[in-house]
């Protein structure tokens, strides 16, 4: 999971919004402001010009091994195609006749309602802890289709006042890394169960007006004992 903020993004230039939810995934690339080794070699991963190459390596080898046949390899395009195909399209990733099959109605009803449970549980407590009061926020999380590999989810929470994205403190970034993705509901289940209905983006909502006093109170109390 990649918290997507001003804090821990390099090219805040990508933050730039016009309208909630913001879409990244196939449309700008986001770099991490430090962040794992896992994290920098799974984004590196999710450009397609980069896996292209990757897939065409075997022309590129038999080239140097073939030097004779060199020209002719290089000359073979739909060949290239196929393979790229076949890489993106069966190694990578389920193919759509099958995304159906990957979780049941019952486990992707489940799954859906226990997201929206643990989204609406971050934004109220985002909310409270400060003192929002107007405006409606957004948890957004878009997740790659490559089920092959190492899932790979954007998270942010967005608000309609700007619109922008929130930058996250340290202890708002620990909720959610502490919330939204436990069992049982991974990010590889959610993964399984957007690919099953074609759910692109999940987007779920709060009004700010919908948090109530009690849990306006208990973000006070926490701020006061330092907890």
């Amino acid at each position: 999971m990649f918290l997507v903020t001003k804090s821990t993004v390099a090219n805040r230039g990508a933050l730039h919004m016009r309208q909630v939810p913001r879409k990244f995934m196939g449309r700008t690339a986001l770099w991490p402001r430090g962040g794992s080794l896992g994290l920098w070699a799974r984004l590196v991963f999710e450009v397609e010009f980069l896996r292209y190459m990757a897939a065409l390596m075997p022309f590129v080898v038999a080239t140097l091994i073939w030097r004779e046949y060199a020209l002719a390899i290089a000359q073979a395009p739909i060949p290239m195609l196929i393979l790229i195909y076949l890489v993106e399209a069966r190694l990578l990733r389920v193919p759509p006749g099958k995304r159906a099959g990957l979780v049941s109605e019952a486990e992707a009803e489940r799954g859906l309602d226990l997201l929206r449970e643990r989204a609406r549980r971050i934004l109220t407590k985002l909310a409270a802890g400060r003192g929002i009061d107007a405006g409606r926020l957004h948890l957004v999380i878009e997740q790659s289709e490559m089920l092959r590999i190492a899932p790979l989810s954007l998270v942010s929470v967005q608000s309609e006042d700007g619109p922008a994205i929130l930058d996250l403190s340290r202890d708002e970034r620990a909720l959610i890394e502490d919330t939204l993705f436990q069992p049982p509901l991974t990010e590889r289940d959610l993964q399984k169960i957007g690919l099953a209905r074609k759910i692109a983006l999940h987007d779920i909502g709060l009004d700010a007006r919908e948090v109530s006093a009690h849990a306006r109170l208990a973000a006070i109390i926490a701020a006061r004992s330092g907890g």
